[in-house]
């Protein structure tokens, strides 16, 4: 078996820190790759207010914030362009104040989709978006029913290990599966609350390698207009799973240099701590903001992230290592720990 298909993380996914100026600002990214970008979360990281999520699905200015449940928004002096290796944001303060420093969290997909259901009986909702077999990501637009037990092709050809929802019409919270607290239950990105265990939000039923499946709650009523984001796991790329607290010392096995991390308490209140590289690139990895909340960022001392995984040091991390917990992540690669011709990442 090949130790990764993918050689060069930064082909699909890169971390890019910019300065905002005030006036239209062309972001171009650092990677051994060109990106031109399907998703682009964009946080201002010493102010109050951001995560900006836009993508070439629903178009360059329709803008959802993952720290509250509104409806889409459109933004001229948003997120203006994706550009073939970057993006350009325009006047918008919230995301381009003037000599504020920035970080901008970019997913390639790229491969248009599209699914009629009832040619393909594939899913019983048409669907469509753009998608990346290799990388294991997909942006995938539909209307809801409003009835249980529907289903939604994604595209991936692999099952995804963790999908986020949300509305673009109506205000409803970010609903998010992740395959560690199974189908019976689900999280919200957009707050700090524990799994909830509700039979309406997926049928308590298993993505497939072909669909996901929704119920019908207030989140997902008939006429909604959807947007999901679908990540399944690729070996020496991301690695989408779960860990058990231990208050003290612990370290968990991804099989990649960890380069962007998002961490969740399942079993308590807490919040999605973002962790990456670019802005902490030595260890202890320090700099961090929470994805459901518009705060500044802030910094810690516990964090560590090596050739093969990542880690929490020392008794002080509660929020990513309290005692008997259980944990999910989301972890993407800075470089593989070992290439597909057998060559070894170097430490850090």
């Amino acid at each position: 078996m090949a130790y990764t298909e993918i050689d060069d993380p930064s082909a699909f996914f890169q971390t890019t820190l910019y300065t905002g100026t005030g006036s239209s600002l062309a972001v171009t990214n650092g990677g051994n790759s060109d990106l031109q970008p399907d998703l682009v979360w964009l946080k201002p990281r010493g102010i109050t207010e951001g995560h900006f999520w836009t993508d070439s699905v629903r178009g360059v200015q329709k803008t959802i914030r993952s720290y509250r449940e509104n409806a889409e928004e459109t933004e001229s002096q948003g997120l203006t362009a994706f550009n073939s290796d970057g993006f350009t944001m325009g006047t918008n303060s919230d995301i381009n104040t003037n000599t504020e420093p920035g970080v901008a969290w970019q997913w390639k997909a790229g491969t248009s989709f599209t699914n009629d259901a009832s040619s393909t009986s594939v899913g019983s909702l048409d669907s469509s978006g753009s998608v990346s077999t290799t990388a294991g990501f997909s942006i995938i637009s539909w209307t809801n029913a409003g009835t249980s037990n529907e289903t939604v092709a994604h595209g991936l050809g692999a099952v995804p290990k963790m999908i986020i929802i949300k509305s673009r019409n109506e205000t409803a919270g970010w609903l998010t599966y992740h395959e560690a607290i199974g189908n019976t239950h689900a999280l919200f990105l957009n707050n700090t609350g524990a799994k909830d265990d509700n039979a309406e939000l997926f049928n308590d039923t298993s993505p497939t390698s072909t669909v996901f499946t929704t119920g019908v709650t207030g989140l997902l009523t008939g006429g909604s207009n959807l947007i999901a984001y679908c990540f399944a796991e690729k070996q020496g790329y991301s690695k989408i799973g779960s860990y058990t607290g231990t208050g003290s010392d612990v370290f968990i096995h991804t099989g990649f240099k960890v380069g962007w991390l998002l961490v969740k308490n399942a079993d308590n209140t807490n919040g999605w701590l973002v962790i990456d590289t670019k802005r902490s690139p030595a260890n202890p990895q320090g700099k961090f903001v929470y994805a459901n909340a518009a705060t500044a960022e802030g910094t810690v001392t516990y964090g560590e992230f090596f050739s093969n995984g990542f880690g929490w040091k020392g008794t002080g991390s509660v929020a990513v290592n309290q005692s008997d917990e259980k944990f999910i992540y989301y972890a993407i690669a800075e470089n593989p720990f070992v290439t597909s011709t057998g060559v070894p990442a170097t430490a850090r």
